[in-house]
C-alpha cells in the first residue's frame, strides 16, 4: 500500500511541468502580448478561426506595427522583408484555439529570438522632466507619437516639439508641465 501511495506521488511530480518548460510571462512579453491583442482582435472582428484567414488577419496587424511588435512579425515571417517564414506556427494553433501562451512557447523553441523582446520602459510625461532625458529617449517619446523632428539639432529643440505636441497626445502632461 505504501508503495503504491509512493509511486502515484512520483507520478503526479513528473507529470507537473518543471519551471524550465512554463513559460514565464516576463520572458516571451512581446510575443504574449501582440498575440494576445491579435487573437481578441481576430474575435472582435468575428473571423473565420481557418489558417489562412488568420493569416491574412495577421499580415495586416504586421503591416502595422512598430518598434518590438514589428520585429516579433519579422522573426515570424510577418513582414515583407523576414527572411525565414513560421507564420503557419502561429495561425494552425490560433484556428484551434491554442493559449497564445503556448503559441510563444512553440515559437521559442523555433527562434530564441522571439522570446528575448523586451519593451522599452515607458517614460511617465506627467511627471518626467523633460531637460533631465538623453536626446535618445526624447526621439523616443516623438517615434511613439508617429512624429519627426525636422531641423532638431539641439536638445532643447526635441524639448520644444515635444512640448508642443503633448497637447495633442498627452493632454493631462501638458496640462502638468504648463503648471510648473
Amino acid at each position: 500500500m505504501l508503495f503504491l501511495s509512493v509511486s502515484s506521488v512520483s507520478l503526479l511530480l513528473a507529470l507537473i511541468p518543471s519551471g524550465s518548460d512554463a513559460l514565464n510571462q516576463a520572458e516571451c512579453e512581446v510575443c504574449v502580448s501582440f498575440l494576445g491583442r491579435f487573437y481578441q482582435s481576430l474575435k472582435d472582428k468575428n473571423v473565420e478561426f481557418n489558417s489562412a484567414a488568420i493569416e491574412r488577419e495577421l499580415l495586416k496587424m504586421c503591416k502595422d506595427a512598430k518598434g518590438k511588435e514589428n520585429r516579433l512579425c519579422y522573426y515570424m515571417g510577418a513582414t515583407t522583408d523576414a527572411a525565414t517564414k513560421i507564420i503557419n506556427e502561429v495561425s494552425k494553433p490560433l484556428s484551434y484555439h491554442v493559449p497564445v501562451e503556448k503559441v510563444c512557447e512553440k515559437l521559442k523553441k523555433k527562434d530564441s529570438q522571439i522570446c528575448e523582446l523586451k519593451y522599452d520602459k515607458l517614460v511617465d510625461l506627467n511627471t518626467v522632466d523633460l531637460k533631465k532625458l538623453k536626446v535618445k529617449d526624447l526621439k523616443k517619446i516623438l517615434e511613439e507619437w508617429g512624429e519627426v523632428c525636422k531641423g532638431c539639432a539641439e536638445k532643447s529643440d526635441f524639448i520644444r516639439k515635444i512640448s508642443e505636441l503633448m497637447p495633442k497626445y498627452t493632454p493631462t502632461a501638458a496640462k502638468m508641465h504648463t503648471e510648473l
